[in-house]
């Protein structure tokens, strides 16, 4: 135990194998718990209770995407709520695409809000929507065509700080305005909803929401090996460095937009699948997601965990959505002067995160034993006469 609690082996470990490892035992609890425990019961997790940690879940790896971009980049993305709305809306056009007739209308072609509006067939941008390979491919090229085009159009143009930020902050209203359009062509206001099935598998089962659980644990587990593999190359210093000293990069020979184009485009991907992920767990995809008020949110999580260490982006979004889904429910009007007291809170207190204040406790818990490790590390001293 002594040796599990040494800071450098435990530090060695922790990035992915620790976050692997608690992911596995975490889904395995629940889904044991959740088949295997009756309902009343002390272990017993429910199906509310699933869905409600798988959405945890796609939050975390949202909070992933943007710790790529801001905690090893120095990008300030206030728009990344735009590629998780893309990627969720490339999800529930498949899932309109499956309900068929079992609509309102009874249409098998058109959805119900398009026969309402009196469309008389689909959209072209609507086609092959119905295929699932189709739309797995949709949910990472279309956050990521966009991240490549605004990256291209304000990287190149050596567009940071924050202006960068501004204009991330302005593609996500621009696009809010867009998508309340009925002409659109995406629900308008009420958005994709109704959602009856997914892979052939009745969304209201509560082995399908569990098993959306399970998926959407090994995507993070996906995302967070990706990640790391990528900030640990080559590639990644060289993305630190363009965070810490962009100008020294340049001159070096590195061009710095390039790689800011791609971790973009990387993050993005990433955004897109949590969106993925997220819809068919809540039942809804609507404008709203576009809200600049998400992506600032998002941001907050990755300050609360601590931007810059992977995992603490994974544990501030976690902890502030199980503070938001408990604050919520006691008073609901006074959340966003919580959620603001918390990241002054944590910038005063916490600067670096709580992934910062578990490396502190973790240095504070086996001192002696660090000391001794190092010590008996030592060649002994040889004595000369």
């Amino acid at each position: 135990m002594n040796t599990l609690l040494n800071y450098p082996v435990l530090k060695k470990l922790s990035s992915l194998h620790w976050v692997i490892a608690i992911l596995f035992a975490s889904t395995l609890y629940v889904t044991v718990c959740n088949l295997f425990f009756a309902e009343g019961t002390l272990l017993h997790v429910s199906d509310y209770t699933v869905s409600l940690l798988g959405k945890y879940l796609c939050y975390a790896l949202l909070a992933l995407a943007v710790d790529l971009v801001w905690g090893y980049c120095g990008i300030l993305s206030l728009g990344h709520g735009a590629f998780f709305a893309l990627g969720g809306y490339a999800m529930g056009m498949y899932l309109m695409r499956q309900i068929g007739d079992r609509g309102v209308y009874g249409n098998p072609e058109l959805p119900d809000f398009m026969v309402f509006l009196n469309w008389t067939e689909l959209p072209w941008y609507w086609a092959g929507s119905n295929n699932v390979l189709f739309m797995i491919v949709m949910v990472f090229v279309g956050p990521g065509l966009l991240a490549y085009l605004f990256g291209s159009l304000a990287f190149r143009s050596r567009v940071s700080g924050v202006y960068l930020s501004i204009m991330t902050q302005a593609m996500t209203y621009a696009l809010l305005l867009s998508f309340f359009r009925n002409e659109m062509g995406f629900g308008g206001n009420n958005g994709l909803t109704d959602f009856k099935e997914i892979f052939a598998y009745s969304l209201q089962s509560p082995d399908t929401k569990l098993a959306l659980f399970v998926a959407t644990a090994i995507a993070l587990a996906a995302g967070y090996a990706v990640s790391h593999f990528i900030m640990n190359s080559k590639m990644g210093r060289v993305i630190t460095a363009i965070r810490d000293a962009e100008d020294r990069v340049r001159f070096v020979g590195y061009q710095p937009a390039h790689f800011k184009v791609w971790i973009f485009v990387v993050s993005a991907m990433l955004a897109g699948l949590a969106g993925a992920l997220y819809v068919p767990q809540v039942g809804i995809i609507n404008p709203g997601e576009f809200s600049p008020l998400n992506s600032i949110e998002i941001v907050i999580w990755v300050a609360v965990g601590g931007r810059g260490t992977l995992y603490g982006a994974l544990i501030g979004a976690v902890v502030v959505s199980y503070a938001k889904t408990r604050f919520t429910a006691i008073m609901p009007e006074a959340w966003l002067f919580a959620l603001g007291g918390l990241f002054v809170l944590s910038t005063l207190l916490l600067p670096k995160g709580l992934a910062g204040l578990l490396d502190k406790l973790l240095n504070q818990i086996s001192p002696r034993q660090t000391e001794t490790t190092a010590n008996a590390e030592k060649p002994a001293a040889v004595e000369v006469k």
